[in-house]
């Protein structure tokens, strides 16, 4: 009678367990959310804008290539991506496209309101 009695609380222990990996399992093979944004392009040139290994005009070229697949797929770009865009056009000397940028930045996401209102601020000193 003992062991009856200790398998029907061992199974009752595990029933909540075993209720909670299925929900969770369940949920994780829901793929078919899209990610909020597209990374695409974006990560890459980061890498290499700290290598060193690439003019910044080179790094330009790339982004804008990569800002145009992502738009073409009815796709956002990811947070950073405009802010990163315009210090580079900075580095170049362009200083028109760079605020434009961070203002698209800054637009995209408020929360980088802050930092964006600082680099607009610093871009226009000589």
């Amino acid at each position: 009678m003992n062991i009856t009695r200790s398998t029907a609380v061992t199974r009752r222990a595990w029933w909540p367990i075993m209720a909670a990996g299925a929900l969770l399992t369940g949920c994780a093979a829901n793929g078919s959310t899209p990610p909020l944004y597209q990374w695409d392009g974006y990560q890459p040139q980061v890498y290499e804008y700290l290598k060193g290994q690439k003019s910044p005009q080179e790094q330009i070229d790339a982004m804008e290539q990569a800002r145009q697949q992502v738009l073409a797929k009815g796709n956002r770009l990811p947070p950073g991506f405009h802010a990163h865009l315009g210090m580079l056009y900075a580095s170049v000397g362009k200083g028109d496209q760079a605020q434009q940028e961070l203002q698209a930045e800054e637009q995209a996401f408020p929360e980088s309101s802050t930092y964006m209102d600082f680099l607009l601020k610093k871009s226009r000193q000589p």
